[in-house]
């Protein structure tokens, strides 16, 4: 095996000569010494070639040098590079610690996995993070609930907006009921349920201002009507909520006055009442600007009997209350505004008219007549307690006069036209 590798040092020694060699540009005059080393060359290898063949083992240490020590260039020079300045035993034994197998090492395993700490050690890590955050909290909310900061000094402290008509004292006594109480525990839906109790609030809005302020926002109603409950005379919003007069007595409003309303009647009595009065106003306004001059011309709305909505017009000539009936309010109004005037000249008593039949208007049907006193209970026309009587002639520009039977307690005159 040593003698192996000593020869194959030799011959790589010997071809990296010959590389150098074949690199370097031959001159002329050497060619033939070229051809004449290649031929000794093949010459000298033969033995070599020969000793290879023999097993390696049986040469012995000393024919190695002496074999190694005759290795020659192909041009019959000596080599660069003496294999006797070589130790090969040197090199032979660097070689075998290489090859050498080297001690293995014992590790000490862990008894957990890698994988399973290091799970741990986020499981860890989070548990500590919580457990800091609760602590946290827990000081925070003994902070809060505690400390003088956040506890609601004053009136001042309370911010009010959004109120015109209602009472701000009526407001601000809602609210004075959390003065010197902590922030945090202020009951939000209550004091909101409180403001909207008020009647000029439709809708209220309670918010806490950290450190220690409350804001209320309050949103009105918006009347449309003056109401006649009893002997008051109040604001009434859509939906029927009597509101009262303003606290603001310098807020002015022009609404006709509603009648027919109690102080008994529930709300969603007096919200079907108003829904009348809504279709009527938005009837009588809606078309050109003649139409929307005609709820200004309205005093007073009757809405005792749905059946027979009744207002009060007034006009250049006087006061008028109309008969509307349940529906057509445009319509019939319209009639009345094109020929009140010639109904004024053909019955100068005049003060009312039905224009709830279609084909005739009937004259004054609220006053009862003179020949035809209130019937009473038991009367009847055979007793004479009904009587007839009849209106003189006249001759009108585009109505005429006829005569006729109501039955009612009353006696009219009616207009065909």
């Amino acid at each position: 095996m040593l003698a192996h590798n000593s020869v194959d040092r030799g011959l790589m020694a010997r071809d990296s000569i010959e590389l150098n060699l074949d690199n370097a540009a031959p001159s002329p005059g050497t060619i033939s010494r070229v051809r004449t080393s290649n031929q000794r060359s093949a010459i000298n290898n033969q033995p070599e070639q020969d000793d290879r063949a023999q097993p390696r083992a049986a040469a012995p240490h000393g024919s190695r040098r002496s074999r190694t020590s005759g290795l020659r260039n192909e041009d019959d020079s000596e080599l660069l590079i003496n294999p006797e300045d070589l130790d090969l035993d040197e090199l032979d034994n660097e070689e075998a610690q290489f090859l050498r197998t080297d001690r293995r090492v014992p590790v000490r395993r862990s008894a957990i996995a890698k994988k399973t700490a290091s799970r741990l050690k986020i499981a860890g890590a989070a548990v500590a993070a919580a457990v800091l955050v609760g602590g946290l909290s827990g000081w925070a909310y003994s902070y809060g609930t505690h400390s003088w900061r956040f506890r609601i000094q004053s009136s001042d402290a309370v911010e009010i907006t959004g109120v015109r008509n209602a009472s701000r004292a009526h407001v601000m006594e809602v609210a004075a009921a959390d003065l010197g109480r902590n922030i945090f525990f202020l009951p939000l839906d209550e004091r909101k349920r409180q403001l909207e109790q008020i009647p000029w609030v439709e809708q209220a809005t309670v918010m806490r201002l950290l450190p220690n302020r409350i804001a209320v926002a309050i949103h009105e109603r918006t009347p449309v009507a003056f109401a006649q409950i009893g002997p008051r005379i109040s604001l009434i919003d859509a939906n029927g909520v009597v509101m009262g007069m303003p606290a603001d007595r310098k807020t002015k409003y022009s609404f006709p006055v509603i009648r027919g309303i109690t102080e008994t009647e529930p709300l969603s009595s007096r919200a079907a009442a108003m829904k009348i009065y809504n279709r009527l106003v938005g009837e009588l306004g809606v078309g050109d600007a003649e139409s929307a001059k005609y709820v200004q011309q309205l005093s007073e709305i009757d809405l005792s009997d749905p059946e027979d909505v009744k207002v009060t017009a007034n006009d250049p000539g006087g006061t008028m209350v109309v008969h509307l009936g349940a529906q057509d309010f445009q319509g019939r109004y319209k009639l009345y505004v094109a020929h009140i005037a010639e109904w004024r000249q053909q019955f100068p008593n005049l003060q009312s008219v039905d224009l709830r039949y279609e084909g005739q208007v009937v004259v004054n049907p609220d006053q009862p007549s003179a020949t035809n006193p209130p019937r009473r209970h038991g009367d009847t026309e055979k007793s004479g307690a009904i009587g007839k009587s009849t209106m003189p002639t006249v001759k009108p520009v585009k109505h005429s006069v006829a005569k006729s039977k109501r039955h009612s307690p009353q006696r009219t005159q009616r207009a065909q036209r």
